[in-house]
């Protein structure tokens, strides 16, 4: 019967479905295992990265059936978000319909690719029941002090109109449309994720080993905690008089206390509230302002590039030295880290060495070099000795960090302080495609929660999506509701979450079963047992956003009750990207591949292989026609061949020692080919080995006749390759082996005992030609064995000596 993957696919697939055929069973007494990839956004249509996504998690969890276990490899959709209210505007459609629209054709797509999903817990973020109970978890969170509302600078998108997390700004812009953010001053809710700033960074190391360090890596830095000394800056009289006796000082933090004595300036944030101050008090020029809140609307990252300056005409008094020092504002001072504020030491560090030379102030050195001269050209940022530092003077500088924060303490000048680069996490975003935040503002009890036999709190679907301002603050009803706490009337909080906050619980959410799945979002005993993933499968690109998020919604569970481990996610894989001639595929580039024309032309089952085949997993994949082409024809010799097989309900039996040498080695390559399979699918995670190893295999089939060879080979290798292509691999056990042979498999030792060996034969220590001999064969007969194979190099030579080295070789010395 010819290959037809149209026909053989349709088949299986509706099979699949009619039988519930990847619903994992409520038996808690089974080994489970978890498989998940991160759940795509239903932009309409599936790209070649999410084809390789899923199918290296769809090769986990099958594998993992064969071997009993039971498996849970869910779906679902991460379907809020602005590229909804985007379409809504370009298309005149509502977000909803949009949404739901392409959850239903990427759903098709899902089953068009074989992939083993569990149906009954599918899921889109989007759906009132998901609301419902995520807003029953921000209420709990409110309570527990784990959420705020706060006003302050904030991430302004203008181009989607919204608010930023400080992890959603990549390299100063939008991390979705890439618009350069501005400063926006105005209220927001934040997740105290601070709180959990030692733990998050901690708790990285018992994930060593299941996930990839350079994530681990990524994490440590971003949450960024240093130690250094906190002290404060005093400003001097006619400082104070200036700023009207309203600030006395303002405190700083350094890294670097060895460098105290070498403060030759200060700098603030253009956002410090003594900036503002002095603003707001028409204490600067027009021309300042106006320099100010340029600085202000630059990006964090271009205020990195080029170090601009302003005097405030301020001083601050040295806490060692007396000595008067001015204030600057300087365009590198963030507020996202420490106070604002910093000391500069420019003989010591280079950016304020740099900005020193710029507006030609002062350069104070305090360490010098063990060996060497200091150069006045740049800043010397080694460790050396202290010198013009007072009574540190020869001291190690980064021992001396020690005594001089003992020195500050003790003289209660200033203290020891950890700071983080991590923030507070703000979560409100002034869209209407998004969750609502449970909260009422009432003019006589301030800001209140909604009483959680209210959730949830539903979207309206009545509303004008425009792309100005807030839909939900627009809306001429929605927002009006009465206070859950005194009843009289109130106003609804009109501020959506961000998508990433049901990005951060959506695993826990799929543990619950049909059983329970309206009543509660999980139980804690479904989460003791499903819980953590054994395998998470996504993109590098979240290794900050989604993954920092969702330890922190983790820790964040255990300690209200829900739940009771810390880390979500025991191992890791992060796939890298497709690419086409050279660049990620994008349709802005035209190098997309669609995954339906793939398998309308090839069939799903070549497209998992090509996706599998082309490059291990967590390496970039090239696309490559020629190689797709190249995978389709190999399965359908796989297809063909397996007329070669004697149908039979259980592995054939066969004596090994009667085979022939052909026979043999066919044998061999194919229990290599499964050695390989479980090493890859429980350890390396190189699909591309075990294919090559099945493909190896078929050609040492090929190359004998045995039918219980051929039977016991293809009994072994569409069960290793099922997870790659399920849908031949299943038409073939169905035909011929009644599917017994999806089952686990066992390695047969025997294969491996080799009762020959092959040496090379050398004349002279070069490598002529070789011999086969049996294990058992005498020295003598070796030697015998190798002049009449190379008998041709021999004639009329007198032989002058012959070494046999076991196993490896003959080298006969002549003369001549």
């Amino acid at each position: 019967m010819e290959y037809n993957s149209t026909t053989i696919e349709k088949k299986w697939q509706e099979y699949w479905a009619k039988n519930g055929s990847f619903e994992p069973t409520e038996d808690f007494t089974k080994e489970k295992k978890y498989i998940l990839s991160m759940f795509p956004f239903p932009s309409g249509r599936l790209h070649m990265g999410h084809v390789r996504n899923y199918s290296i998690s769809d090769a986990f969890a099958r594998y993992y059936r064969q071997q009993n276990f039971n498996v849970l490899h869910p779906i679902g959709f991460d379907s809020f978000g602005m590229p909804a209210e985007n379409a809504a505007i370009k298309n005149g459609s509502h977000p909803k319909g949009w949404t739901y629209n392409n959850i239903d054709y990427m759903k098709g797509e899902f089953a068009s690719l074989g992939f083993s999903f569990s149906k009954e817990r599918e899921l889109a973020t989007s759906d009132e029941l998901y609301t419902k109970f995520e807003q029953g978890f921000i209420i709990d969170m409110f309570e527990n002090g784990l959420l705020y509302r706060e006003k302050g600078l904030l991430n302004w998108c203008p181009h989607d109109q919204t608010v930023l997390a400080n992890e959603q700004v990549v390299d100063g812009c939008c991390w979705r449309c890439d618009t350069p953010i501005v400063k926006k001053d105005m209220n927001q809710y934040y997740f105290k994720i601070t709180q959990y700033a030692d733990e998050l960074l901690d708790s990285l190391k018992n994930l060593d080993g299941g996930w990839p360090k350079q994530v681990l890596t990524m994490q440590e830095n971003w949450i960024g905690k240093s130690n250094g000394l906190e002290f404060d800056l005093f400003f001097d009289e006619s400082s104070k008089e200036k700023l009207s006796n309203t600030f006395d000082s303002f405190d700083v933090f350094t890294t670097r206390p060895d460098t105290i004595y070498g403060v030759s300036y200060t700098a603030l944030a253009p956002e410090h509230k003594i900036v503002t101050y002095m603003i707001e008090n028409n204490l600067l020029s027009d021309e300042v302002i106006a320099q100010i809140k340029y600085m202000t609307n630059t990006s964090s990252i271009d205020r990195q590039k080029e170090k601009k300056g302003i005097a405030l005409g301020l001083n601050v008094v040295h806490p060692l030295t007396d000595k008067t020092v001015p204030v600057w504002i300087a365009n590198f001072v963030l507020m996202d880290y420490g106070s604002g504020a910093v000391m500069a030491v420019p003989a010591h560090d280079d950016r304020d060495f740099d900005f020193a030379k710029k507006y030609d102030l002062a350069i104070n050195a305090v360490i010098k070099p063990y060996e060497g001269e200091l150069s006045s050209d740049a800043a010397f940022t080694e460790v050396g000795e202290l010198f013009n530092s007072g009574e540190f003077d020869g001291l190690n500088s980064k021992k001396s960090q020690y005594n001089i924060i003992k020195y500050f303490e003790e003289n209660k000048i200033g203290k020891k302080t950890t700071n983080y680069r991590l923030k507070d996490w703000g979560v409100s975003r002034q869209r209407y495609w998004g969750a609502p935040i449970p909260f009422i503002h009432c003019e006589d009890c301030g800001l209140v929660m909604e009483k959680k036999e209210n959730l949830p709190i539903a979207l309206p679907e009545d509303v004008e999506i425009t792309g100005e301002g807030n839909p939900l603050d627009n809306h001429p009803t929605w927002k009006h509701c009465k206070c859950s706490q005194c009843g009289k009337d109130a106003i609804r909080e009109t501020d959506t979450m961000d998508t990433f906050v049901e990005s951060s619980w959506y695993f826990l959410r799929f543990c619950a079963s049909p059983a329970n799945w309206e009543k509660e979002a999980f139980s804690k005993e479904q989460l003791s047992y499903w819980m953590g993933v054994d395998q998470y499968v996504g993109g590098i690109e979240h290794a900050i956003l989604h993954l920092l998020y969702a330890r922190f919604f983790t820790k964040v569970f255990r300690d209200l009750g829900y739940l009771d481990f810390d880390e979500p996610f025991d191992n890791l894989l992060t796939q890298g990207m497709v690419l086409k001639d050279g660049a990620k595929m994008s349709k802005s580039k035209g190098n997309t591949v669609d995954p339906d024309a793939i398998i309308e032309k090839y069939g799903a089952d070549t497209a998992r292989l090509f996706i599998l085949f082309a490059a291990p997993p967590t390496q970039e994949l090239e696309w490559n026609d020629n190689a797709v082409e190249g995978a389709y024809k190999f399965i359908k010799r796989f297809f063909d061949r397996s007329s070669n097989i004697v149908k039979t309900d259980t592995i054939p039996t066969i004596n090994h020692s009667t085979l022939s040498k052909d026979e043999k080695y066919a044998r061999k390559k194919v229990y290599e080919a499964l050695v390989r399979a479980n090493d890859v699918y429980n350890e390396k995670h190189t699909f591309n080995t075990l294919i090559a190893g099945t493909m190896e295999a078929m050609n040492a089939l090929n190359a004998q006749t045995n039918s219980d060879v051929w039977s016991e080979g293809y009994w072994i290798l569409s069960s290793i390759m099922e997870p790659v292509i399920p849908h031949v691999c299943w038409d073939i056990s169905s035909e011929y082996f009644s599917l017994n042979n999806l089952n686990p498999q066992v390695v047969v030792d025997e294969v491996f005992v080799e009762d020959s060996v092959t040496l090379g034969v050398s004349i002279n220590g070069k490598r002529r030609t070789e011999i086969e001999v049996a294990l058992e064969t005498t020295k003598e007969d070796i030697i015998e064995m190798a002049k009449e194979a190379a008998s041709k190099w021999l004639e009329d030579k007198e032989i002058v000596k012959e070494i046999v080295v076991p196993k490896k070789l003959v080298n006969i010395v002549i003369k001549g």
